[in-house]
């Protein structure tokens, strides 16, 4: 049986901007998605820290230390909000127990704190 479980997460990322008129995403620094290993028009789920909100997405390159939501999205999320952005995949149950999801911590800046690879 194969089951969802968490890939990867930047964790309390702050946004840095919401942009109604673009077309939809969430705009991520290369920097950051790497480190997460995560991939451009990856679906995410994002859960907003200070105001509930939890909605998905995907994502697009952004410029250096940004976090922008876009679109729609642009409405669940003011600048200066922290998110936690979550990846999942699928794994087949009999190895979710060596599965070691990446999690990245960053400050108030975006810049890396620090990267688990949690068991």
């Amino acid at each position: 049986m194969l089951i969802h479980v968490m890939k990867s997460k930047l964790h309390r990322v702050t946004t840095t901007g919401a942009d109604l008129n673009y077309e939809g995403s969430v705009s991520i620094c290369s920097r950051l998605i790497e480190a997460a290993q995560m991939d451009v028009f990856e679906k995410v789920d994002i859960y907003n820290v200070n105001n509930g909100a939890r909605f998905s997405t995907y994502i697009i390159k952004g410029k250096e230390g940004e976090v922008a939501l876009n679109g729609a999205a642009a409405r669940l999320a003011l600048p200066g909000d922290k998110l936690i952005i979550v990846t999942y995949g699928l794994i087949d149950r009999c190895d979710a127990a060596k599965h070691h999801p990446r999690v990245v911590f960053v400050n108030d800046d975006n810049k890396i704190a620090e990267i688990k690879d949690h068991s």
